[in-house]
């Protein structure tokens, strides 16, 4: 059984990912939201092989604690994004550099461009031609942005081996740079890298199944406008893998 966790409003989801569906919707976030499907797992006697999930410090400690034997996959969606998030945070940083230096605002404007995938980049709109002239004008922040491009082919390598390779090649690149926020996130790559190396030992295991049902959950919630009665929201979920459409009843 593969189960994964994610934080949702203020809920906690697991799901069996062989499956698709959701076994489990605690209360609150975090490790104690998890409680009660523990001591549910345990009753079972399920098997549970591998737990994919993002890299929370509660989450982990939650699955060490309760599948010892379990192996942790590092989701890649969240540590792209993670990744993004400290991009995001790095333009900003040096925009308001810029702006104390009454430097030109080249990188104003450019958030969502630095988070595109360079292939949905719209040439129509000049975008492409906007993020190169702001990456020319800043050194720190064309390093970070191509790094970017380079932890994501991690993902793509054929086998573990070569992933294995490429991983140890960016760590080390980024734990040598001189932007901090990217000796930052070495540190935090090679503290999970066997958990990010895992991936490749189970099929590409991902939390990708869990992403449409959590948007599924949304709507639902948007459709009720809020539900009073928790509990029978809860069931709502657990019964979405049966649905071909979210209806509210």
């Amino acid at each position: 059984m593969f189960t994964e966790f994610l934080r949702r409003l203020y809920l906690t989801i697991v799901m069996d990912l062989q499956r698709g569906a959701v076994i489990f919707v605690g209360d609150g976030k975090g490790g104690d939201a998890l409680i009660p499907f523990w001591k549910r797992l345990k009753r079972s006697g399920a098997q549970t092989e591998a737990v994919a999930t993002d890299m929370g410090p509660a989450y982990i400690s939650a699955v060490h604690a309760n599948l010892p034997e379990a192996t942790l996959v590092f989701d890649h969606f969240h540590i792209i994004r993670l990744f993004n998030e400290k991009l995001t945070k790095l333009r900003r940083d040096l925009q308001q550099e810029a702006e104390n230096g009454l430097g030109k605002p080249v990188l104003k404007g450019i958030r969502w461009l630095l988070l595109k995938n360079p292939d949905n980049l719209d040439d129509a709109r000049d975008e492409r031609q906007r993020l190169d002239e702001a990456l020319k004008l800043n050194e720190p922040l064309a390093t970070a942005y191509y790094m970017k491009e380079e932890l994501r082919n991690i993902w793509h390598q054929p086998d573990k081996a070569s992933a294995q390779n490429a991983l140890d090649e960016r760590v080390k690149k980024a734990a040598t740079s001189s932007v901090n926020m990217l000796k930052q996130f070495s540190k935090t790559l090679a503290a999970h890298r066997s958990g990010i190396l895992a991936y490749f030992d189970f099929d590409g295991l991902s939390t990708g199944p869990l992403e449409g049902t959590n948007n599924k959950i949304k709507m639902l919630h948007k459709m009720a406008y809020g539900f009073r009665d928790i509990e029978f929201f809860k069931l709502k979920i657990m019964a979405l893998h049966e649905t071909k459409y979210v209806l509210v009843g």
